[in-house]
């Protein structure tokens, strides 16, 4: 294979540790497919995903094999690093990266004074600031649950709590986590056996951030874990800020205790931002890149582009690029190109088999290897069946290829989809169960 890209080179080394079994295509698809590389400088081969726990996974799992292929691609010793991406590919640093580097990290970019207020936003935005801006907790603004569609700025007011109290009031301790990651780290203390740090970590801070709280949903320990936590942070006077995908009403599987928790408190949802908003955060965008776009190119961008202001951003980047690339002024034709680039980049992925299977394995407790192995233990069959229930569901495959996936036939395919159509009529948890995993796929895909 001919290597005249980092592409080439990320493509030849998994294709050497297949080749040399280091790990499966089926490994392959699940941990490495979402890997995107970076650079290659200074002896180190650097990549970002976006899922902590798959970066867990090939760190600890497969970082010796991945470097191994490196030397013997290239020839010499490359180290392999793999950092932690936002969905739109931005770099998140380590919190260790975060206080080496005088907080000059991707989290730092996410301030009050640049978010776009209006009215989608307005009160979720007054309650985040006041929050951020009391040396007290607001009893009021305690707990307080922040809810919208992918893209609406949650994460942005979340992260401008963050920031805005950290420098306002130095001495708190602040601890911001997305739900999977509090998820893996639990995981994480319970088999190194520092679950005592673990607790300590996420329940002696005065502000406790969560993202994306959805993702704790139907896995019973860690509920019970973030319960406890909740409980001994709210007892205290600590505050408490989650963000969710939606109401939690329509997450089924979150238990009542802790959506009863946040009924309590306050709950602000974010809506799409209106046609003033969008164009204020293409000029404020803009600004911020020292790009001057004339108000019909801006007009244009938010007449087309009304759900999504990570897509609004996506575009007035192209810009910038094709200005400093090309030196000439971008015509209406150039940003109509430039929005279906982005509104294209932004289309969910196909649901592939193989993350049906990692959802599943989670949710049930049952590793991905036995749901496509020829176990039948009760947990195992109801979790294989559940998954091609769900690739029947989810995807465009024939039984025939859902089958494949699995090393079955299509009648055996059929036979355990009907079996649990049948199940889940007369098991309401369970469908609720499976909703919120085909709910999941399709906010990550």
């Amino acid at each position: 294979m001919q290597i005249e890209s980092i592409n080439d080179v990320w493509k030849a080394v998994c294709d050497e540790c297949i080749k040399k079994q280091y790990f499966t295509e089926i490994a392959y698809g699940v941990w490495f497919a979402d890997i995107v590389p970076i650079k290659m400088e200074n002896g180190k081969f650097t990549g970002s995903i976006y899922s902590s726990y798959k970066k867990s996974i090939v760190e600890s799992n497969f970082k010796n094999f991945v470097e191994i292929a490196l030397k013997d691609i290239m020839g010499f010793p490359i180290e392999f690093e793999l950092l932690l991406s936002d969905e739109d590919g931005s770099i998140i640093s380590s919190n260790n990266e975060q206080q080496n580097s005088g907080n000059n990290s991707f989290e730092s970019n996410f301030t009050f004074e640049n978010y776009i207020v209006g009215s989608s936003n307005r009160f979720a935005h007054a309650a985040a600031m006041a929050v951020a801006d009391s040396e007290q907790t607001i009893n009021l603004y305690n707990p307080l649950l922040i809810y919208g569609n992918s893209g609406v700025g949650k994460t942005h007011l979340l992260l401008a709590v963050k920031n805005h109290a950290g420098k306002k009031f130095p001495n708190k301790k602040i601890e911001y986590i997305r739900g999977e990651e509090f998820t893996n780290n639990m995981i994480k203390a319970l088999q190194d056996g520092s679950i005592d740090e673990f607790k300590n970590r996420y329940r002696n801070v005065d502000i406790f951030l969560m993202d994306d709280i959805h993702f704790i949903a139907g896995k019973d320990s860690t509920q019970e874990e973030f319960f406890n936590t909740f409980n001994a942070l709210y007892q205290n006077n600590k505050q408490i800020i989650v963000t969710c995908d939606r109401p939690l009403k329509e997450i089924k599987t979150l238990e009542d205790r802790i959506r009863s928790r946040f009924e309590g408190g306050v709950m602000a949802d974010i809506t799409p931002p209106d046609f003033e908003t969008r164009v204020g955060i293409i000029s404020t965008k803009a600004s911020l890149l020292n790009l001057t776009l004339d108000k019909n190119i801006i007009y244009f961008i938010a007449e087309h582009i009304k759900m999504n202001t990570r897509q609004l951003e996506g575009v007035v980047k192209k810009l910038q690029a094709f200005v400093n690339l090309q030196n000439k002024t971008p015509t209406i034709s150039v940003v109509q190109g430039f929005i279906r680039d982005v509104i294209s980049d932004t289309t969910p992925e196909p649901i592939k088999v193989d993350e049906i299977i990692v959802q599943v394995s989670k949710t049930f407790n049952v590793s991905e290897k036995d749901i496509i192995s020829k176990r039948k233990t009760a947990a195992v069959a109801f979790a294989r069946q559940v998954a091609m229930y769900i690739a029947r569901e989810t995807t465009e495959l024939s039984y025939k290829a859902i089958g494949e996936s699995f090393g079955k036939d299509h009648a055996t395919v059929l036979y355990n989809v009907q079996k649990i159509e049948e199940h889940l009529k007369n098991n309401p948890f369970d469908k609720e169960l499976v909703e919120d995993i085909i709910k999941n796929l399709k906010r990550d895909s």
